[in-house]
C-alpha cells in the first residue's frame, strides 16, 4: 500500500485550495452585508436583517453540512485501509441522503420565520427586512448542502482543488451580482436593494451546484444513479450525522443566543455584531484550510493505522495554523478601522465596533487550535466526542458567561467574553483527548 504523504508540500497542495473553498460561504454573507450596510437609506437597518438571517441561515448549513465531514471520513479511511472498491453505491445514496434532510428542515423552518426572528429580537423595520432577505435566500439551502455532499467525497478522495474551483467561482459571481442588483444598473437594472442581495446569493448557489454537479460526473466515477440495498456504511454515516447534528446545534445555540442578545441591545450594537461575526467567521474559514488538510490526511493515515504520522501531521497543521492565526491578527490590526468602514458608515456602529474589535482578534490563537483539532477528529471519526465538547463547552462556558455579561452589563464586549470562554474550552478539550488516546498508539 502506498505510503501517505504528510510533507509540507502535499499539506500545501490540500490546504490551500481548502481555504479558498472554505471562505466561499463566508464570503457571500460578508459581500452581502459590506453591500447592504452601504444603502443610502436604511443601511443600518438592512445590515441588521443581514446579520440575523446570515446567522440563522449558517445554523441551518452548519447543522446539515456536517455530513459533508462524515463522508469525507468514511471515504478517506477506506482509501487508507485499501478498500475504496467496497463503497459502490454509498456515494450516490449519501448525497440523496444530504438533499433529502435540506428539504425537511426548509419546509419546517419557512412557513414560521417571522417567529424566528421575532424570538431574536428583530421587530420593525429590520424583521420586515428580515423576512424578504430569507424568502428568497432560503431556496439555495438544499442546493447549498449538495453542493458540500460533493465537496465531501473530493476531500475523502484527497482532492480540494475541484471544490476550490467551484468555491471560489460561486464567490465572484455573488459579488458582481451584489453589485449590480443591490445598487442597480442605470437604464438595465433597476435598484433591489436588500432583495438584490438575496438574488445574487441564490443565483450564486445555483451556479454552484451545477459546476458541483459537472466535475463530479467527469472527474470521478461516481454515479448519481440511487440503487439499493442501503451500503454498510450508511448506518455509519446517519450515527456520525446524528452526532454532528447535535454538536451543530450546539455551536449554534451559543451564536444564536450572542445575536439574539446583541439585537436586545440595539440596532447598532446587532449591526456591529454582524460586522464582527462576519470577520470572524472569515478568518474561521481562512484558518480551517489546514484544518482540512489534517482531515484529509488524518482519516487515510487512521485507515492505515500509522499512528507516528498521524502525531507528526497533528503538529504540522497545528503550527502551520498558529502562523495563519498571527498573521490575521496583523492584518486586524494593520485595518482595523478600514474593516468598519468597509461594512457601514454609521459613526455609532462603528464606534460600538472599534471598542470591541480586538476581542475578535484575541481568539484566533484559540481558534487555529479548535478549528484545526476538531477537523481533525472528524476525520478520524470522533463524531460523539466532538458532539460532548461542543455540549460541554457552550452550557458550561457560553451561557454562564454570556447572562453573567448581560447582568453585569458589559455589552457586546461581554457576549464575545463568553465566545472566548466558548472557543477555549474546545481547544482545551480536543488537545487532552487526542493526548490521551493517540499519543499512546505512537508509543507501541
Amino acid at each position: 500500500m502506498e505510503k501517505t504523504n504528510i510533507s509540507f508540500k502535499r499539506i500545501q497542495q490540500l490546504a490551500i485550495p481548502a481555504v479558498l473553498a472554505g471562505i466561499a460561504e463566508p464570503v457571500l454573507s460578508s459581500t452581502d452585508a459590506a453591500i447592504v450596510g452601504n444603502i443610502p437609506e436604511f443601511g443600518t437597518e438592512a445590515l441588521a436583517a443581514v446579520g440575523i438571517v446570515g446567522s440563522f441561515l449558517s445554523m441551518l448549513i452548519w447543522i446539515l453540512a456536517q455530513s459533508k465531514s462524515a463522508i469525507s471520513a468514511i471515504v478517506s479511511q477506506n482509501l487508507g485501509a485499501g478498500k475504496l472498491s467496497d463503497l459502490q453505491n454509498f456515494p450516490a445514496q449519501a448525497i440523496y441522503f444530504n438533499i433529502a434532510l435540506s428539504f425537511i428542515v426548509l419546509f419546517s423552518t419557512y412557513f414560521f420565520v417571522e417567529e424566528i426572528f421575532a424570538l431574536l429580537n428583530a421587530d420593525g423595520l429590520i424583521l420586515q427586512y428580515s423576512i424578504d432577505y430569507y424568502n428568497i435566500r432560503v431556496w439555495g439551502f438544499p442546493l447549498t448542502l449538495f453542493t458540500f455532499a460533493v465537496f465531501g467525497l473530493f476531500r475523502g478522495l484527497q482532492n480540494t482543488f475541484w471544490p476550490m474551483i467551484i468555491a471560489t467561482s460561486g464567490a465572484v459571481l455573488n459579488i458582481g451580482l451584489d453589485f449590480a442588483l443591490v445598487y442597480g444598473v442605470d437604464n438595465y437594472i433597476p435598484a433591489m436593494g436588500i432583495e438584490g442581495a438575496a438574488w445574487a446569493s441564490l443565483i450564486s448557489q445555483i451556479i454552484m451546484a451545477l459546476l458541483a454537479l459537472l466535475f463530479l460526473l467527469k472527474k470521478t466515477e461516481v454515479s448519481l444513479r440511487l440503487r439499493f440495498p442501503l451500503h454498510p456504511e450508511i448506518k455509519r454515516l446517519v450515527t456520525m450525522c446524528v452526532n454532528l447534528f447535535v454538536r451543530s446545534l450546539a455551536l449554534n445555540i451559543a451564536l444564536m443566543l450572542a445575536v439574539r442578545e446583541a439585537t436586545g441591545l440595539g440596532k447598532e450594537y446587532i449591526a456591529a455584531h454582524a460586522i464582527a461575526i462576519n470577520v470572524w467567521l472569515f478568518t474561521a474559514f481562512f484558518i480551517d484550510g489546514y484544518g482540512a488538510a489534517g482531515n484529509i490526511l488524518g482519516g487515510k493515515l487512521l485507515g492505515a493505522k500509522d499512528y507516528t504520522n498521524l502525531w507528526k501531521l497533528t503538529k504540522k497543521v497545528n503550527v502551520y495554523n498558529l502562523g495563519v492565526a498571527l498573521f490575521l491578527i496583523v492584518v486586524g490590526l494593520i485595518f482595523y478601522k478600514p474593516l468598519g468602514l468597509l461594512f457601514n458608515k454609521d459613526p455609532e456602529v462603528l464606534t460600538i465596533f472599534y471598542g470591541m474589535f480586538f476581542m475578535v482578534l484575541l481568539s484566533q490563537p484559540f481558534n487555529a487550535i479548535a478549528f484545526t483539532l476538531d477537523a481533525l477528529f472528524k476525520g478520524l471519526g470522533e463524531m460523539s466526542y466532538l458532539r460532548n465538547v461542543l455540549l460541554g463547552a457552550t452550557i458550561l462556558g457560553f451561557i454562564p458567561i454570556l447572562y453573567l455579561s448581560k447582568y453585569m452589563g458589559w455589552g457586546l464586549i461581554g457576549i464575545w467574553a463568553a465566545i472566548l470562554v466558548w472557543i477555549g474550552y474546545r481547544a482545551v478539550a480536543l488537545v487532552v483527548k487526542f493526548w490521551r488516546k493517540y499519543i499512546p498508539l505512537v508509543e507501541k
